[in-house]
């Protein structure tokens, strides 16, 4: 499992776990809440009833007097009110009046009057002098029946209880309110949760990304290939430094023994060569003989001179990253100007040299110097292999987001087994009629600067005989 999806599930774990006990908390308090404040305003209202009720339950008249009469009246009032999106149209207290002994003497429902409620804890517990309520069910079998009921006690001229009037609301009343606050808590529960989520994805997102692109440069530095340090924030960006810190030191210690170790045995041939000449020319040769040594001396010592050169060109390439400052150049004038630079070479081997530009072709951007060094490695490379007479055919096109550029000549052609090594440092062919071998580090050169401008080189055989050489550079108005 990757560490961007475990930390998305922990996290998602953690406030999945915080938010459900967060929410069923809130859920399960919202009831009892709400009948906690139903009821301190029923045990206001009980003991301002309780002192309105006082003068008509000690006269006798509790069941027919002006009390009772505007209790009657309120039952029969239209509301007509809107509460918090409920509608409610008539009051739903329910008054009982009891004795002091507590027997009902007045019910504003008419139906429990002489009824003895003395055993109910409300008017039990409020005749000896105490708070008195309960919740009784209606219905048994159904919970939702539930009335709440709190008593007030009705004080005589001494001080003395001489009842208790209790008042009354069933739950179900209030219940629309206690399942509007749920839902809402639910509601916003989820959305906390989602938007917890959608954090969490983002910045497992963040942390994928920010690994998978160093992972990533890690990978291409292994392979060897050309990358540059992501951008990166915080300890990631520690972390990218400390690599790129490790590839450099790692990077140079390797550079130096494979150069040194490449460069040793390239230079063997011609030191041997050298070293021989000089031994025949120590003692009396002819004339002839003596001048053609001397020449494998000087051509020797050029090569060398060259291979040398050419090393330390593609050590500055391969240290580069990027190109810094990127210039825009016309393709047609650098294959020109590629051309006329390999004409002295072309004309000494009698190889004819041919332009061809396909269309309108766009210019590139990049560093002028390379990509002409990138055009005439290709054009020397295909004169070497001509034969006499022969024409190497220069062609530039656009492909679709690319530049195409291809070298071809019609030589011997890349045998089968050569076609996979052609890029290798130090390797090469034999020319045709018994040429020497090069360095083997043109094409290698090539395929560095193409690399180094986002492009791509391969090498095959044409129909008919011959080779081709294709690079794609990319456009920049791609």
């Amino acid at each position: 499992m990757k560490i961007a999806l475990r930390v998305l599930l922990g996290y998602f774990l953690i406030v999945a776990l915080a938010a459900l006990l967060l929410g069923n908390v809130f859920v399960q308090q919202v009831k009892p809440g709400v009948r906690q404040a139903m009821e301190d305003t029923l045990a206001d209202t009980a003991n301002v009833l309780a002192e309105l009720a006082s003068d008509d339950l000690l006269a006798g008249r509790i069941a027919d007097g002006r009390f009772a009469a505007r209790v009657r009246a309120m039952a029969r009032r239209d509301l007509d009110a809107r509460i918090w999106g409920e509608a409610k149209r008539h009051a739903s207290y329910r008054i009982e009046v009891t004795d002091a002994h507590g027997i009902v003497v007045f019910d504003s429902a008419g139906k429990e009057v002489g009824r003895d409620n003395s055993r109910w804890n409300d008017v039990h517990r409020t005749l000896r002098g105490q708070y008195g309520a309960r919740s009784t069910r209606d219905d048994p079998d159904d919970e939702a029946s539930t009335v709440m009921y709190v008593a007030a006690p009705i004080f005589d001229a001494e001080g003395k209880i001489a009842g208790v009037l209790t008042v009354s609301k069933p739950n179900r009343s209030i219940q629309p309110f206690i399942e509007r606050s749920q839902d809402t808590i639910l509601r916003w529960g989820w959305v906390l949760l989602g938007s917890a989520l959608l954090v969490g994805m983002l910045a497992a997102w963040w942390l994928s990304r920010q690994l998978a692109a160093l992972r990533r440069y890690a990978d291409a530095v292994a392979l060897g290939e050309r990358a540059s340090l992501p951008d990166a924030a915080g300890e990631f960006a520690d972390l990218g430094r400390a690599l790129e810190s490790m590839r450099r030191q790692l990077e140079g210690k390797q550079y130096v023994e494979r150069y040194v170790h490449a460069l040793t045995h390239e230079l063997k041939s011609p030191l041997a060569a050298i070293r021989g000449a000089a031994e025949l020319l120590e003692g009396p040769l002819p004339e002839a003989d003596r001048a053609r040594f001397i020449a494998s001396i000087d051509a020797q010592s050029r090569r060398m001179a060259g291979m040398v050169d050419r090393l330390l060109e593609l050590a500055a390439l391969e240290h580069r990253q990027r190109i810094e400052t990127p210039e825009p150049v016309a393709s047609e004038t650098l294959a020109r100007e590629a051309l006329d630079d390999a004409s002295p070479r072309a004309l000494a081997q009698r190889v004819e040299l041919r332009l061809h530009a396909e269309g309108a072709v766009p210019p590139l951007h990049g560093d002028p110097f390379l990509l002409r060094q990138l055009l005439g490695n290709l054009l020397d490379n295909a004169i070497d292999f001509s034969s006499p007479g022969g024409a190497v055919e220069l062609c530039i096109a656009r492909s679709g987001d690319h530049l195409r550029i291809e070298v071809m000549d019609r030589g011997p052609g890349v045998p089968a087994f050569a076609l996979e090594r052609a890029f290798e440092r130090f390797y090469s062919l034999p020319r045709p009629d018994g040429g020497a071998r090069s360095s083997g580090l043109g094409l290698n050169f090539v395929a560095e600067i193409a690399k180094l401008h986002g492009g791509d080189v391969r090498l095959g055989n044409r129909d008919g005989g011959g080779a081709i050489a294709t690079v794609l550079l990319p456009l920049r108005d791609a």
